[in-house]
């Protein structure tokens, strides 16, 4: 682990600044309007190149939400400073995903329970073999349970992490071969980053489109500020 003071080169927070659990969307937008519209008494503690971060309260449990950026790199590098460097215990990431499933619609939601890569983010760690990158169980079972209690219509299991969202191989149909359920591109340098530091992560994520149902797409406004079911899941598991 590199020597890096706080705060951090991407992150403007003091210590002690963010809760144990950070509800981490990609989009910075997406971050504000979880704090506007589910947190009481919400405080913006960072805002490095538009990455905003605020600390507040759900049901009078200290709770903070930050966004990632696009990407296993920019998820990659604050994930790490949260893991590392402020004492972030839990992240749940809470994003949006193409899905390879023709059982899962708009708006249904996904528990990635492991992530597929085609990125080299593990190479890193320079292992005689292939990184798993998996989920923290608890918080699995726990948004399983949750979604059960809400009614959401979900399903636990593999997703795709993609470095490319325009892919020229046209590989969808292999992976869908092989049950990954869906598409996104931040869960496993998330969940590397935590095995690494010996955290906890989970991503949640909403199908915003479908790779088997091209009719079915939702707009990024519709993503940014409708997809409050898993939104309210992330809350509610938090530590």
């Amino acid at each position: 682990m590199q020597d890096i003071k706080v705060p951090t080169p991407h992150i403007g927070a003091k210590k002690g600044d963010f809760a144990t659990t950070v509800i981490m969307p990609g989009d910075p937008q997406r971050a504000e309007f979880i704090a506007q519209k589910f947190l009481d008494k919400a405080v913006l503690i960072s805002d490095i190149r538009g990455m905003k971060g605020f600390t507040g309260y759900y049901e009078g449990k200290r709770v903070s939400v930050m966004a990632s950026g696009m990407g296993q790199p920019s998820m990659g590098i604050y994930s790490y400073e949260l893991f590392n460097f402020y004492d972030v215990e839990n992240i749940i990431r809470v994003g949006t995903c193409g899905s390879l499933d023709g059982d899962l619609h708009l708006r249904d939601v996904i528990i990635a329970m492991g992530a597929c890569t085609n990125s080299n983010y593990a190479r890193q760690y320079e292992l005689p073999g292939t990184f798993c990158p998996i989920a923290d169980y608890a918080l699995v079972k726990a948004a399983e349970e949750e979604c059960n209690r809400r009614g959401i219509n979900y399903k636990v299991g593999n997703v795709l992490s993609s470095d490319t969202f325009y892919d020229d191989s046209a590989s969808a149909s292999k992976w869908r071969k092989m049950n990954v359920l869906g598409v996104e591109m931040e869960s496993a340098a998330l969940y590397c980053n935590a095995a690494r530091a010996n955290k906890h992560a989970v991503c949640i994520c909403t199908v915003s489109d479908s790779f088997v149902h091209p009719e079915e797409y939702a707009t990024a406004e519709e993503r940014r500020e409708s997809f409050t079911a898993m939104m309210e899941v992330a809350l509610k598991i938090a530590k």
